[in-house]
């Protein structure tokens, strides 16, 4: 999925992803995570999402990674936030207070440019990716998130009646980009109301995946 794809979307508004409240599977499961308050979680290909205010207002800390500029402003104007704005690593760091936000290519940034955290919550990343970049985004967030757990959300779906994103990934393919790196827990499995985008009959996953214990 070029890049330009994700920036006419949002130029566009095109933004039919975008929900109107905190999704509620990160509600009911954010909890198997066992975070303490402050800790730190990374939002892959985070957007705007309500997500980061449920998360800052439940006393955590928040570092997002996103694509369009366009959708980190409207960010901060969501959030009432002054930002400070400065370049790390030639990323574009949008910083308040409990909340870091790097726009740009997710490929460029580095664990010392996202820093310590302490969980990843990806619910509209990896199905936003092609299979062709899947294995090259799960190796880099496995890297620079220094292996921290994580809840994923998925859609599962036949991919023959609807092309995405989002893009249907199997329970096979969870466990091929990180059987070899976590203990993976299926939490959840529920069919899509509706069908996804009216489209097609579709399952949204729940998985928390945990590093082995030593």
């Amino acid at each position: 999925m070029e890049a330009d794809f994700w920036h006419q979307r949002w130029e566009k508004n095109e933004i039919a992803f975008h929900e109107p409240e905190a999704n509620p599977l990160l509600v009911e499961y954010f909890g198997k995570l066992s975070l303490t308050k402050g800790s730190r979680v990374f939002i892959p290909l985070c957007g705007k999402t309500l997500d980061i205010s449920w998360l800052l207002s439940n006393g955590y800390r928040v570092v997002g990674a996103e694509l369009s500029k366009i959708a980190i402003e409207q960010l901060f104007q969501q959030l009432d936030m002054g930002v400070k704005k400065t370049v790390i690593g030639g990323i574009e760091h949008y910083a308040a207070e409990n909340i870091d936000i790097f726009v740009g290519d997710i490929f460029r940034l580095s664990k010392d440019i996202v820093g310590s955290v302490n969980a990843i919550y990806d619910r509209a990343a990896l199905v936003a990716l092609p299979e062709k970049m899947r294995k090259s985004y799960t190796d880099h967030l496995i890297e620079i998130s220094v292996k921290a757990p994580q809840l994923l959300v998925c859609y599962e779906y036949d991919q023959n009646l609807m092309e995405g994103p989002p893009f249907s990934i199997s329970n096979e393919e969870v466990k091929r980009h990180y059987e070899n790196t976590y203990n993976l827990n299926p939490l959840s499995s529920r069919d899509v109301v509706g069908g996804l985008k009216g489209k097609c009959p579709a399952k949204e996953n729940v998985w928390l995946l945990q590093s082995p214990n030593p």
